[in-house]
């Protein structure tokens, strides 16, 4: 197989990723509000579960380092934050697929501005796959979690026995962004 070849089998397949997830979106559920920010990657809405799809925010009693060294409780911010981000009327979440734990994996909206990706940047959640441009930007302007250092969400839930499960495309996704040179080291520090 030649490099023009392989070239061409990989636009093949991200083209097919694009049209499987746009027809999946024809079959998205759609949640509006008023939402409850449960965590800062975690909505409830009506008695619904909503897990926000391919980012991972702190834990609710997680906390980070600022710059300075000091202790700040990231994900009590996160969650403050993810709250105001959906406290409008105009908050619509959307999603087909749901995790172990029955939450359904959502991409939720205010107008035109995409939450999950504004919580990855404003730096109060990690790109899993997804919205790793606004990672990268908000790790280059040292926002929030990037300002200093702070242990994976993931991580931190496993040394606590709390693991959550990842649905089957953010696994890939995640997998992808890690192969292409994402950095996924345990403690995440100022670079």
């Amino acid at each position: 197989m030649t490099f023009r070849d392989g070239v061409v089998l990989v636009a093949m397949f991200v083209l097919l990723t694009l049209i499987v997830a746009r027809l999946n979106e024809a079959s998205d559920d759609v949640v509006g509000g008023p939402f409850h920010a449960v965590d800062g990657d975690t909505l409830s809405a009506g008695g619904e579960r909503l897990r926000l799809e391919g980012i991972d925010a702190p834990e609710l009693d997680q906390t980070c380092e600022d710059g300075g060294g000091r202790r700040w409780a990231c994900g009590a911010e996160a969650r403050r934050h993810l709250a105001r981000l959906v406290s409008t009327d105009e908050t619509e979440c959307r999603g087909h697929e749901r995790d172990r734990y029955d939450r359904l994996l959502v991409r939720c909206h205010v107008g035109a501005v995409n939450v999950n990706g504004t919580m990855v940047r404003q730096g109060l959640a990690i790109a899993y796959g997804l919205y790793l441009q606004e990672q990268n930007t908000a790790r280059r302007e040292r926002l929030r979690l990037w300002a200093g250092r702070f242990e994976d969400p993931r991580d931190w839930r496993a040394s606590r026995g709390t693991m959550d499960g990842s649905g089957f495309l953010e696994v890939i996704l995640d997998w992808f962004a890690r192969l292409i040179g994402w950095n996924g080291n345990d403690m995440h520090g100022q670079s």
